[in-house]
């Protein structure tokens, strides 16, 4: 267990107390002259780096960073902004702390106590050792590929709730201190984050950078969609699992799963599996139904606590912490938006540049704005912008699907996808652990989008007819 002396914490709080009063107090005295920002705008940027700075040190609990975004975006920024622009109230906030992404997570947590108590996880656990023969790396490609396939046709959030399970029971036969064990973990987010480019569906900012390209006239397929993507989901993939066994190699470890007494197979058990099923075929024909994600999630919510088979206990036990890190990250991308200061960031890019230097300006400011704020949110501010350029059809393709793949490339924090941040709610990973690897596939992303993107692309839609 890891003991912090009650000095490392004292030093951890003053820190996070003078970088807040000093970033206010900077901002109200002198602010960001000569940079051409409002007051809004300004003070957004020092909730951004005041937030950016706590979630990379952790000098305090990750979920109070999500409060005191909150705190100062009612306390501070709303006023600001009501000095400028029409009449705004605090629920613009507060709707990112109960949303259908956080609907979305509830649900999954909720599957995951289901299939822990009823012994579920370890059967699916099983299964896959069956078929690894316990073997690490084996067992860990079946995970990443697995995790990848599942994200590429329902949503990656939901994938990673379901898989987590799975992996749980890994987990517990290793021990505490073992490397490979943050691999298990790390494999899952980052895997289902890779999946989502897969597929039109896979992830928001593909459905995005479609709908914005079908307004110009490009029609994209599904099939051709995955054409231009698939040799990138495979290269990151194996990228990944290599990566994973290098950064935490498994040491010549077996994996197995210790036989645990459950209850007899009964019409309990058979329940859970049903909500299970439905809820998956739920989310997976979801945008057929015209449901969202998370309104899916309220059934198994439902249903688990309606039949009984789980009971207050347990509802008590799920992560709530997580909830609100997530939370925190959504109400920044509202603050972003609403001050302008995402659309400042994006108009800032030298847009009479060559079309390399386009490429990489673009995927630069993707993955660097994805880190920090919604995926989704940035996906909107940049392809609307890159949409307007008067340029040939087929580099404003190349330049739309390079943004949609780096939006779903950047994974280096808790904060920064909704895996990410489930992930991080097993405590089996910290965030050293998440900023290092999830940093070097963006990284890599980066180099593939910049070095291999404009040439395969353009022969893709050569060989497809779209020149």
């Amino acid at each position: 267990m890891l003991h912090i002396n009650h000095q490392t914490l004292n030093r951890k709080t003053v820190l996070a107390t003078v970088l807040l009063f000093i970033s206010i107090a900077y901002c109200e005295l002198i602010g960001l002259n000569g940079l051409g920002l409002d007051k809004a705008q300004q003070i957004t940027t020092f909730i951004l780096l005041i937030s950016a700075v706590l979630w990379v040190f952790e000098w305090v609990p990750l979920f109070v960073v999500s409060f005191l975004i909150l705190a100062l975006e009612i306390v501070w920024l709303l006023p600001a902004l009501n000095l400028e622009q029409a009449d705004l109230k605090e629920t613009v906030f507060y709707g990112s702390f109960f949303s259908n992404i956080i609907l979305l997570f509830i649900g999954g947590f909720v599957l995951s106590s289901l299939m822990q108590k009823y012994g579920l996880d370890l059967k699916f656990a099983q299964t896959i050792l069956r078929k690894t023969k316990g073997k690490p790396e084996a067992t860990l490609l079946g995970i990443i590929l697995a995790c990848s396939f599942l994200s590429m046709w329902i949503s990656n959030t939901a994938t990673t709730a379901m898989m987590l399970t799975i992996v749980f029971p890994l987990l517990r036969n290793m021990p505490e201190n073992h490397a490979f064990r943050t691999a298990l973990i790390l494999a899952i987010p980052f895997a289902c984050n890779i999946g989502g480019i897969g597929t039109p569906i896979g992830t928001p900012p593909n459905a995005i950078a479609l709908s914005y390209l079908g307004q110009k006239g490009l029609q994209i397929s599904f099939a051709q969609w995955i054409v231009f993507t698939l040799p990138f989901l495979v290269l990151f993939l194996l990228f990944l699992w290599r990566l994973l066994l290098t950064l935490y190699p498994p040491n010549g470890i077996t994996l197995e799963i210790k036989v645990r007494e459950t209850s007899t197979f009964g019409i309990k058990h058979v329940a859970a599996i049903s909500i299970f099923m439905i809820t998956a075929l739920g989310w997976f024909f979801g945008n057929a139904l015209q449901l969202k994600t998370g309104t899916v999630a309220l059934f198994p919510i439902i249903a688990c606590f309606w039949l009984r088979l789980l009971g207050t206990a347990d509802f008590r036990n799920l992560p709530w912490d997580i909830l609100y890190i997530i939370s925190g990250g959504l109400a920044l991308g509202v603050a972003l938006n609403i001050s302008g200061l995402g659309a400042v960031l994006v108009n800032a890019l030298p847009l009479d540049q060559s079309p390399t230097v386009l490429i990489i300006l673009a995927a630069v400011i993707a993955g660097v704005m994805s880190t920090i704020m919604s995926n989704t949110a940035t996906a909107g501010l940049v392809i609307p912008l890159v949409m307007s350029l008067q340029m040939d059809n087929s580099f404003i393709l190349t330049l739309v699907i390079a943004l949609a793949m780096m939006c779903s490339m950047a994974m280096a924090l808790p904060v920064t996808t909704p895996p990410n941040a489930i992930a991080f709610s097993s405590r089996a990973i910290n965030t050293r652990d998440m900023i290092v690897t999830g940093g070097i596939i963006t990284l890599v992303g980066f180099l593939m989008v910049v070095l291999f993107g404009n040439w395969y692309w353009q022969w893709a839609m050569s060989i497809l007819g779209l020149l």
